[in-house]
């Protein structure tokens, strides 16, 4: 059995050329053109496809809203976005409104036939470039101020911690390094807030799963 496509597209000469190259395949033909969103949704009433190659940029109804109206209806048509734009925006938009995949337009038909098997084959279909997109956006949306980890420790912070953790009191810490007990006590009061402890026996318990320490 071919898998039925249905080509969405406001410029012709686009859908032309698609179905020219789609019923070429062997295991791909084309059963229905559309122009606009609108008709998309009609169509797919209608002839009901496999997959929709759904244009994003599209009078009447765009390719979001239609494809958003498509899978809410018939949810086990899938839907190929097809796209000059590589912007997050668009992608994340669609693949929200329900899209299993996204093409660039200036993929060879390779790609496009290979993110076709590949949206009805169950996945989901990224090229590279979008795929490399999104993710740098996503590390750039992570926030600094992350919470506060063994590496934020001065060096005498970690070895006061280390010496907390195998059982050393302040005033022997104190007399290792030569300082008062209130100046260890306030190293042990920071080293507690920058790891967000709140107990020598939260500091022994870190310290142990930190490895500076054979205690368990």
């Amino acid at each position: 059995m071919k898998m039925k496509i249905l080509i969405a597209d406001d410029h012709a000469i686009v859908r032309q050329g698609l179905r020219a190259l789609i019923d070429k395949e062997d295991d791909m033909m084309v059963n229905a053109e559309a122009g606009t969103g609108a008709e998309a949704i009609r169509l797919t009433r209608e002839e009901r496809p496999d997959i929709i190659v759904m244009d994003i940029s599209m009078p009447d109804t765009n390719g979001i809203d239609a494809t958003r109206s498509i899978t809410t209806a018939f949810p086990e048509v899938k839907v190929l976005a097809l796209s000059m734009e590589s912007d997050r925006r668009f992608v994340v938009e669609v693949l929200k409104a329900g899209a299993n995949g996204y093409v660039l337009k200036d993929a060879a038909f390779s790609e496009l036939a290979t993110a076709i098997r590949a949206v009805a084959a169950g996945e989901t279909y990224l090229p590279a470039r979008v795929t490399t997109l999104l993710i740098k956006e996503y590390l750039q949306r992570i926030p600094e101020d992350v919470p506060a980890t063994y590496e934020n420790l001065s060096t005498r912070e970690r070895e006061i911690l280390q010496l907390i953790a195998n059982g050393s009191n302040a005033k022997e810490i104190a007399f290792a390094f030569g300082v008062s007990v209130k100046t260890v006590e306030n190293q042990r009061h920071s080293i507690m807030k920058k790891l967000d402890l709140f107990s020598v026996a939260e500091l022994t318990k870190y310290a142990v799963r930190q490895g500076l320490t054979s205690l368990k």
